[in-house]
Formats: C-alpha cells, sequence, structure tokens
C-alpha cells in the first residue's frame, strides 16, 4: 500500500523533486479506456478478464515511463465507470506507481454535501497527493481539501471543449468566466496549496491565466491537435522561472508500441523549448521602502508593502453594514506575494509562540490559507469550523482531525467586531475543544478585545489600525487630510 510520508515533504516540494530528478514537466493520465486497449491485450479477451487485461496496461505504461515523468494522473471517471472492480482497480495502480512520483488524482469533484467524506477518502484512504476540483460551488467546497498538510488541490478553470464556450467565455470575450474563477481562486490557498487547471490549445488563453496568476502551477489539458505550436505554449504558460506548467502526454500514445522512447522524445523536445523560452531568472522585481522613518515600527516595511499593493486603502468606503469608513482593508491578495505572505507568516508565529494550543483553527474562509500557511510553518495541525453549519445537533460542524478536550487557537485575518471569531470559536467549543487565544492580523480597535476579554478569550493582533495609519502617514504615504478622517472617524466611533 502507498503511504504518503509527510517527511518527504509536501506536495509542491515532492513535485519540483520529480521534475528537477526525471528532467521532466510532462504527466501521463492513467486512464484505462477499454476502447483505447492496445490490441496485444485485445487479443486475449477470450482468456483473461477486461480488468486483468486493463491493469497490465497501466501497469506496463508505469514500468515504461517512470523514469521520464513528474507525475501520474489518473480520472476517477474511468475507474468508476467500471464499478466496483474498477475502484480496485485504481487502488492496485495507485499503489504501482513509486513513492517518489505524485499522484493527482483527476476527479472533478463538485458536490459540496460530499466534499468531507470524499476528501478523507483520497488523501487518508487512497493516499492520493493532488486533487482535481470544480470551482463553482466556491471556496467552501475547495477548503475541506485544504486542511491536509502537504496535500494540494487544482481548480478546473476552463477546458477545451467547443460547447463550453458559451459559459466559459460569457459575458465577453474581455472578461470571461473562466477568468473570474481564476482571480476568484487566488484567495482560496495558498500558490502550494491550489493550482489551476486548464484546457486549451489556444497560447492566449494560456497567457491570461499566467498573467492573472504569475505564481500557481497550472496543470495543462488537451493541448495537442495538429499544428499544435508548442513552443507557443510554453512561452504562455511557463512562470518567470521557466517553471510552473504540467504538460500531459498525448493520450492516444499509451496505446502505442515503444511508448517510452515516444515519451524521452517529447521530454527532449520540451526541455529544448524551455531553454529557449524561459524568461530571464536573473532579474526580478524588489521591492524597496524608499522612506527613513525615526523611531521605525518593527512591521514598517510590512505596512508600506501592505499599502504599496493596495491591501490598504484610503478614501470614503461604504461597508456592508451601510456605515462609511475612511480606509478598506483587503488581505486577499497577501497569499499572491510569497514573499509577503512568508513575512506576515512570521509575524503571526510571533504571537503564537509563546501561547499553549494543540492546533490552530482558521476561521473560514478568508483565514484559511494563513492558517494553512502557519499549520506548515509551525508543523501544527490545522482545523476549521465550517461556515455553513450550525452549531447544534449530529451534523459535523469542523474539518479536520481532533481530540474532545484539545486546546485550540483560533485564527483570523482581521478583527472588526470580533463576532466571526467567536461565533467560529463557539463551534470549536461545542465539538468538545478548547479556546482560550484568537489571534488576528489587524485589530480595527474600538474595544473589540475587550468585548472578546468579557467573553473569555484573549486576543492577540499583529498590527492595529491606528499604527497603520499612523506608520503610513510618517512615512508620507497618506496626507493630513487622510489622517485626520481617520482620527475623526475614531472619535465617532468611541
Amino acid at each position: 500500500m502507498r503511504i504518503f510520508d509527510p517527511l518527504q515533504g509536501a506536495f509542491s516540494e515532492r513535485l519540483q523533486c520529480s521534475i528537477a530528478r526525471n528532467q521532466s514537466l510532462l504527466f501521463i493520465g492513467l486512464d484505462p479506456n477499454p476502447e483505447m486497449l492496445p490490441a496485444h491485450l485485445g487479443a486475449r479477451a477470450s482468456t483473461t478478464s477486461l480488468i486483468d487485461r486493463l491493469w497490465d496496461w497501466m501497469q506496463s505504461v508505469i514500468l515504461e515511463t517512470a523514469d521520464l515523468v513528474c507525475a501520474y494522473k489518473p480520472t476517477l471517471g474511468f475507474y468508476e465507470a467500471l464499478g466496483a472492480a474498477g475502484i480496485e482497480l485504481l487502488q492496485r495502480v495507485i499503489a504501482a506507481i513509486p513513492a517518489d512520483i505524485p499522484i493527482l488524482l483527476d476527479a472533478k469533484h463538485s458536490d459540496l454535501n460530499t466534499s468531507t467524506v470524499f476528501a478523507q477518502t483520497v488523501f487518508e484512504q487512497w493516499q492520493v497527493d493532488a486533487i482535481t476540483l470544480s470551482p463553482y460551488v466556491g471556496q467552501d467546497h475547495v477548503a475541506p481539501f485544504l486542511v491536509y498538510p502537504g496535500r494540494a488541490a487544482f481548480v478546473l478553470c476552463c477546458t477545451s471543449n467547443p460547447a463550453a464556450s458559451r459559459l466559459q467565455a460569457y459575458p465577453s470575450v474581455d472578461a470571461p468566466l473562466y477568468l473570474q474563477v481564476v482571480q476568484e481562486a487566488q484567495t482560496w490557498g495558498t500558490p502550494e496549496q491550489l493550482g489551476l487547471e486548464v484546457g486549451t490549445t489556444r497560447p492566449e488563453v494560456l497567457a491570461s491565466v499566467r498573467s492573472i496568476a504569475p505564481e500557481r502551477l497550472i496543470l495543462a489539458r488537451s493541448i495537442w491537435q495538429e499544428g499544435t505550436d508548442l513552443a507557443q505554449l510554453l512561452a504562455a504558460g511557463l512562470d518567470a522561472n521557466g517553471a510552473g506548467l504540467l504538460i500531459p502526454v498525448p493520450q492516444d500514445w499509451l496505446s502505442r508500441d515503444g511508448l517510452g522512447e515516444l515519451v524521452r522524445s517529447l521530454q527532449q523536445t520540451i526541455n529544448q523549448l524551455r531553454t529557449e523560452v524561459v524568461h530571464d531568472a536573473s532579474t526580478c522585481d524588489i521591492w524597496m521602502p524608499n522612506v527613513c522613518t525615526l523611531n521605525q515600527h518593527p512591521h514598517l516595511d510590512l505596512i508600506l508593502q501592505l499599502y504599496d499593493i493596495d491591501c490598504i486603502l484610503f478614501g470614503e468606503f461604504v461597508q456592508a453594514s451601510g456605515a462609511i469608513f475612511p480606509y478598506y482593508i483587503d488581505l486577499r491578495k497577501i497569499i499572491s506575494n510569497p514573499q509577503l505572505f512568508h513575512q506576515v507568516l512570521s509575524a503571526y508565529a510571533d504571537l503564537l509562540k509563546p501561547l499553549t494550543f494543540d492546533r490552530i483553527a482558521g476561521i473560514p474562509y478568508g483565514s484559511l490559507p494563513t492558517a494553512t500557511g502557519l499549520s506548515l510553518h509551525l508543523n501544527c495541525p490545522m482545523i476549521f469550523p465550517r461556515k455553513e453549519v450550525k452549531a447544534h445537533g449530529t451534523r459535523r460542524v469542523i474539518e479536520g482531525n481532533f481530540q474532545a478536550g484539545e486546546t485550540v487557537v483560533v485564527v483570523d485575518d482581521i478583527l472588526i467586531s470580533g463576532n466571526s471569531a467567536m461565533e467560529g470559536a463557539a463551534k470549536l467549543e461545542s465539538a468538545g475543544l478548547k479556546v482560550q487565544d484568537i489571534v488576528v492580523f489587524l485589530d480595527h480597535e474600538q474595544g473589540v478585545k475587550d468585548r472578546l476579554r468579557q467573553n473569555g478569550y484573549q486576543a492577540h493582533s499583529v498590527l492595529s489600525i491606528s499604527e497603520v495609519t499612523e506608520t503610513l502617514y510618517q512615512a508620507g504615504r497618506i496626507d493630513e487630510a487622510q489622517l485626520q478622517a481617520f482620527a475623526e472617524h475614531e472619535a465617532r466611533a468611541r
């Protein structure tokens, strides 16, 4: 049985090792399609069962290509179509794949009601490394798959099926739905745990996805047709380091003789093209604070970067409650900036290290990427209370593994009223867990920490909105009028 060993590293690390070891960006779809069964196996129909012939086929594909690809991708639907024997076949195929080659289960899972139990099955029982998911139920469908440390999910953005363009290109060519999926998925998980699946033969589609998600891993699909310009596809899909793109081996090759030589030739071609189209990795954008202040805030660089990438805006902004604030905070862009995200995690970690807890709980759904990052950073297991389930009855309210009586630290992004953090804590407590501390990145102040303390929780924050505003003023990022507007707003709120 294949056993996932977290000591071998997260999916992203294991994939990079596999790419480097085999010098390959190629993956193979291990799809037991009876219609594509090689002729020599089809000839054994009268003496051998279909399942046995499909097993011999998949096993031979693995043996011929294990040193030429970086990953294998079984498509769940082909195995399900074979009934119970097909699921048994899938487990045999998974077990036959060398432990150092990642497995991406192509499931396109799309059902919210079964997401929790299915995540447990594929990651704990089947021991796969990553899975493909449909995005249309939203982040709450994807979240149960992201609580497993070291695993990953690929969100389907678009397919090459011509009829799909009626939906994927809606409402316009300039603002298609599939790019909105890319934009939204950017906030669902870290680059290490969430990638994008893109089926297309058009370089401009890959280029559009890459422009929105420069740091994401792209699982390319359906790229092969007569006249495919592989060089253009690579130029469009590779990231700035000449990586970040997984390329499929043509599926019809699996039925041909000499599969290994065909794959080796494609591997060499791709590697040659990579050297020609790769971006110059010797230069990169470096953020500089461009400011010098006396009595510098310990998180000066962090505050300035948040402002410079528009995570913090000043002006007049209408809140969901209808109130008008002189500032707006949107921290979702942080996870698309690896250097900044690392700084944020380090700042959180400094607050967490003195605290006592057994697990980290992220508040859905905005803080889940941060909680996951902290889980990996601190080597501490993560759970989260489901947003859409009430804290009563027998329905599952907590995602992830835990034991009643354990102490959990709650991680959230922004402390405004404290309601979301306390609601999450209440759900955790209803499952027999203990919550003492709530750790956030930004405190809007106005007495919220006192309110939490009155309810039995100790709140900790990396920054307060007053610190942020004063630092930005001292650094010349905001002017006196903006500072005054903030001060007047705070005075009215007291």
